[in-house]
């Protein structure tokens, strides 16, 4: 995959402690937001996809059997 450069606008006491959690993590501060943005980038494409998937199912209704046809009246359902 291609990678670009972007600039990036922080307050300064964000960047310190990135610096920081990437010098504990053993990376730099650059891969430390590349990897965060891909798993914000993952976890939102797997929402819509999962989304687009329960619509789909929704609008298809299950089988209940009857064909489409409802062969019953309000009376019969509530005889006693």
């Amino acid at each position: 995959m291609e990678t670009r450069n972007i600039t990036l606008s922080l307050p300064e006491e964000v960047l310190r402690e990135a610096k920081v959690l990437a010098a504990r993590r053993g990376t730099s501060v650059s891969a430390l937001l590349a990897g965060a943005l891909s798993e914000l980038v993952e976890r939102e494409s797997g929402y819509a996809a999962a989304r687009e998937r329960s619509l789909a199912a929704l609008g298809g209704g299950r089988d209940l059997g009857t064909g489409g046809e409802i062969r019953w009246g309000r009376d019969e359902l509530h005889e006693r």
